[in-house]
């Protein structure tokens, strides 16, 4: 078989460049199982791609070899990208195009040095495991937020929508009620398109706050089977309740969820996290650029933050629109609605 040049990322055709032959190099990989050679490299080979632009390396593949040309570093962060997310297909894991961009983000992070490695791909430190799926990090701030949701008792994250905030910690605590760490979920918002004052909306409790909630169910369902879930939500294991439902109550053995924390009030956050019970763990998660309250100075978690910023247990992760694991036109639409409008 002929050696079939990957397509240029930037001209999108073969490619003829080559470096200075004192700075570069060329490695080779062998995979075992060439069936996994195909969602490895994507459709069109756009994970290959995604390689080449984000690490300047230069990749070729023929049979069941892969080759790696460029300079030294780039060409060893390639190699472990790459034999680490084929060990992920080997083990049974899907991978998708964000994957190879986080995994490329995480290799070339300074501090993050030795975290994705050829032998096993992102180390268990940057992975959650649940019963329907393993959850892998994908930018930098989600491997330190992921170490954070395993150790520190309460974890605020800060951060536009799409980064991971709520989905990993649904994910963590889903994770440690399984695993028989807590006893139960408590995941709560503050429902403040009406004002918390539920009474005028149709039909009973459960009617009236589902529609706020709903981000909540969605990350459950993706983490347990479904007749898991309802299993869980009729017994007490999970509950989802807005904010307002949460005084007067200490939650120990809990994990605590408080999502879209960014429209609570200052009093309202005291009141929520002086819920923390013993043998519990509290997550914050809110963007404190998306305020709904009539005063968006008034934001609790923004005052949360700079009260509690620095104390032992309690970390603050930030989160910026370049980690955003959505579809990559949700970082571009955050960057353009935070900067100053366009004229015209």
């Amino acid at each position: 078989m002929s050696k079939k040049p990957v397509r240029s990322p930037v001209t999108g055709g073969d490619r003829t460049r080559s470096l200075a032959a004192s700075d570069r190099v060329r490695l080779e990989i062998e995979f075992e199982k060439a069936y996994l050679l195909g969602p490895l490299f994507g459709e069109y080979d756009q994970n290959l791609i995604a390689l080449e632009g984000q690490l300047g390396v230069y990749i070729s593949a023929r049979g069941n070899k892969v080759q790696l040309e460029g300079e030294a570093d780039a060409a060893a962060r390639a190699r472990d990208v790459l034999t680490g997310l084929y060990n992920r297909l080997a083990h049974g894991e899907t991978i998708d195009a964000g994957d190879v961009v986080g995994a490329v983000a995480i290799a070339a992070d300074p501090s993050l040095v030795g975290l994705v490695s050829a032998d096993s791909g992102l180390a268990n430190t940057a992975v959650i495991r649940t019963r329907r799926k393993t959850i892998a990090a994908r930018s930098p701030t989600q491997v330190r937020y992921i170490e954070a949701l395993a150790r520190d008792s309460i974890i605020f994250a800060l951060g536009p929508a799409g980064t991971g905030k709520t989905y990993l910690a649904v994910a963590q605590a889903v994770s440690q009620l399984i695993a028989g760490s807590v006893d139960r979920l408590v995941l709560s918002r503050p429902a403040v398109e009406a004002g918390e004052r539920l009474g005028f909306l149709p039909g009973d409790m459960k009617d009236k706050v589902d529609p706020y909630l709903r981000p909540l169910y969605d990350a459950l369902y993706d983490m347990l089977p479904a007749e898991q879930v309802e299993r869980r939500l009729a017994s007490g294991e999970i509950e989802i309740a807005p904010l307002a439902f949460m005084r007067g109550r200490t939650l120990a053995n809990a994990f605590i969820i408080l999502d879209e924390a960014q429209n609570t009030t200052p009093l309202q956050m005291k009141m929520f996290l002086t819920r923390f019970g013993e043998r519990s763990r509290m997550v914050v998660c809110g963007d404190p650029n998306q305020v709904d309250l009539p005063n968006p100075a008034a934001s609790g978690l923004a005052d949360a933050v700079k009260r509690l910023d620095g104390l032992d247990g309690i970390s603050v992760l930030r989160f910026s629109s370049r980690e955003v694991v959505r579809h990559p036109i949700v970082g571009l639409i955050v960057d353009a609605y935070e900067g100053p409008p366009q004229d015209g």
